[in-house]
């Protein structure tokens, strides 16, 4: 029944060792293992240093609620899930339930990243174009450089570390969380600029996300097709924020396959590093082949969303999205989505900041468009801010870093623009 399905010792032929480099010159030799649009990459200049695999564990306090609260867990005729108080909603997935593809979404959207909030603090993004000289050498042009103050997000259900929990109350807006990402602070001409978005507990409901552009002086309402649409000159669109931050019943969802891949969840450079034979377009990052990996497809039921349907990677042992691949209407690459994640205690080793246990961490994300030879990168935190843990996870709301509702607000995008 999934063509794509194989077992970590099943097909060995093409697997590279730790300490050799995925490269233009070999990539046709390990093309079963990564995804069209990295290879597409590799063949412009990126390169793949091959780490040993690692077992990445969830937070105890996370595999605790999954034992608890997952055997009562459903899927109702809709597609809702049901029941659910916290932790894994879907601990043992069927690939041949027909379902198969919407538990690994769900159990994706309700990670084992954070649970209560997640309060990330001055990443950097730059956006350019790759051109090839007259000498065959590869550049990348920066266009335009993005640093945004906060990425924010509010859990109000499934919530394990504070109280309240699991629920927070009152939810006088009865939504799943509430999420913002502002103020602008470059570039000069979008300073101020800023959004939030509210998701709402009835799951059939569709996103509401703000915007707000001070020169225009105006709050605008993002439609659900609009969230797969680039803004401001950048490659990234909303719903692919963090590998895939769409609605998941707003999909129809397919499970193609599971199998061995590389994904880049070990990285060890902090900052990561802008890769040479590109220009600089990507990172060259340290992956891994994980052993299993859920290859699913999303089709959007919006007409007029941007993209024919999102390919999307996740590692089954932690539900984290390494790399998405979007096509567009003609069903031709168009996009690829890369994440590289850290596994540690400290989000930044260079700062004297740690959790009680290993946690993960995104610190490299990609967004390249393989058809206008265009790309933007993020590094977390930003390129000129080493001295920021960046990823502030589940702290309570007495620590400095944490932001009270009233942040997740339109009042709160206007305040801050001033």
């Amino acid at each position: 029944m999934l063509a794509l399905l194989l077992t970590a010792t099943g097909a060995q032929a093409g697997i590279l060792q730790p300490g050799e480099t995925i490269r233009e010159s070999n990539v046709h030799e390990v093309a079963n293992y990564i995804t069209p649009g990295v290879r597409w990459c590799v063949e412009q200049g990126m390169t793949m240093d091959i780490v040993a695999y690692k077992h990445i564990p969830p937070p105890a306090i996370y595999s605790e609620a999954t034992e608890k609260y997952s055997g009562q867990v459903v899927l109702n005729d809709e597609g809702l899930v049901k029941n659910w108080v916290a932790g894994k909603p879907f601990p043992v997935v069927d690939p041949n339930d027909p379902r198969a593809a919407m538990k690994v979404m769900y159990n994706f959207e309700r990670s084992i990243y954070f649970s209560e909030s997640l309060d990330l603090n001055y990443m950097d993004a730059d956006t350019g174009s790759l051109y090839t000289d007259s000498k065959g050498k590869n550049h990348y042009n920066v266009e335009r450089h993005f640093v945004p103050e906060w990425l924010r997000v509010m859990r109000f259900e499934g919530r394990l570390v504070h109280e309240p929990k699991p629920l927070m109350l009152p939810n006088k807006d009865d939504v799943f969380y509430k999420a913002g990402l502002y103020p602008l602070i470059e570039p000069f001409d979008l300073k101020g600029v800023g959004g939030v978005s509210f998701r709402y507990q009835d799951q059939s409901r569709h996103d509401d996300t703000w915007l707000y552009i001070p020169f225009t002086r105006r709050v605008r309402r993002m439609s659900t097709a609009q969230r797969s649409d680039a803004m401001f000159g950048q490659d990234i669109d909303v719903d692919s924020f963090g590998g895939y931050a769409g609605q998941i019943p707003w999909f129809d969802w397919k499970l193609l396959g599971v199998k061995p891949m590389y994904l880049s969840l070990h990285g060890e450079r902090l900052p990561p590093e802008p890769c040479k034979g590109d220009g600089g377009m990507t990172f060259c990052e340290k992956w891994e082949m994980r052993p299993e990996v859920y290859i699913v497809e999303g089709i959007s039921k919006s007409p007029t969303y941007a993209f024919s349907k999102r390919i999307i990677f996740l590692d089954k042992e932690t539900n984290v999205v390494s790399v998405s691949d979007l096509y567009d209407r003609g069903e031709e690459l168009w996009k690829t989505v890369m994440l590289s994640f850290r596994s540690s205690k400290r989000p930044n080793p260079k700062v004297d900041f740690e959790y009680d246990e290993t946690r993960m961490f995104a610190y490299a994300y990609s967004v390249i468009d393989t058809q206008l030879m265009h790309g933007t990168r993020v590094a977390i935190p930003g390129l000129a801010f080493q001295d920021e843990a960046a990823w502030y996870l589940d702290l309570g709301p007495d620590v400095d870093t944490a932001a009270s509702e009233d942040w997740f607000s339109i009042p709160g995008l206007l305040s801050a623009s001033r």
